[in-house]
């Protein structure tokens, strides 16, 4: 499902560190639903770390609602396997249908395997985004972020519990607005608090800077900076 509203352009400049200076570059593509594209996940986390010693530069492969088992297959006009053969990436993440790991265990477990083992032959190291329990059901979390780590721990892969991280951010800050209106799809933020775990997973640290030009909530990314870095 397509955003029903936009959203604005995320800009920050986080410190003045030129991407020229940066000595390392990373190739990751995110392969996954309306989860990942949501306010652009990947384009955010390349944008930040412009501004980190790494530069992460990112391709999707995403559609909504799909499962791992449909980008294996490549339905639905999915080109996932030959963006893995043909482009030489360093991280291919995997997020699954945001039900799946609490519906059907199995065929996800499956289809992890399925896809890392072609990850793995292709060069890159498989990453497994734990994603957050719908808002209504907090209780389903542990469940997610159990059978994810069983994933990566079963595919030599990374876990990166970004679930748990939006359960701790509640936790601390009860009014904090991950969520869309629709219980399950992330808010801008939401998407500034993945892309943050995402870029400390990827690099092992956090720009120290924001030059926040639209004037939104500066302590609300600031906060998110905090959660990230104990992930």
């Amino acid at each position: 499902m397509k955003p029903t509203y936009k959203f604005c352009v995320l800009l920050f400049i986080i410190s003045y560190t030129s991407f020229a200076q940066q000595k390392d570059t990373l190739n990751v593509l995110f392969v996954g639903n309306s989860y990942t594209y949501y306010s652009n996940l990947p384009k955010m986390v390349s944008d930040l770390s412009k501004s980190t010693s790494t530069f992460i530069k990112t391709q999707m492969s995403a559609i909504g609602g799909a499962k791992l088992k449909q980008h294996f297959n490549q339905e639905r006009g999915l080109k996932t396997k030959d963006l893995i053969k043909n482009v030489n990436f360093d991280i291919v993440v995997l997020q699954e249908q945001s039900m799946g790991t609490l519906t059907n265990k199995e065929e996800f477990l499956l289809y992890s395997k399925k896809l890392s083992d072609y990850i793995k032959k292709h060069g890159a190291k498989p990453y497994f985004f734990t994603t957050w329990s719908r808002e209504k059901t907090p209780q389903t979390q542990n469940t997610i972020t159990e059978v994810y780590k069983e994933a990566a721990l079963q595919n030599n892969g990374v876990v990166v519990l970004v679930g748990e991280a939006w359960k701790l951010a509640k936790k601390k800050q009860p009014s904090i607005k991950l969520y869309a209106e629709d219980g399950s799809h992330p808010t801008l933020l939401g998407t500034f608090l993945t892309a943050s775990i995402f870029l400390k997973k990827f690099t092992g640290s956090l720009p120290s800077k924001i030059d926040n030009t639209r004037k939104l909530d500066l302590s609300s990314f600031e906060f998110c900076f905090q959660i990230a870095n104990q992930f």
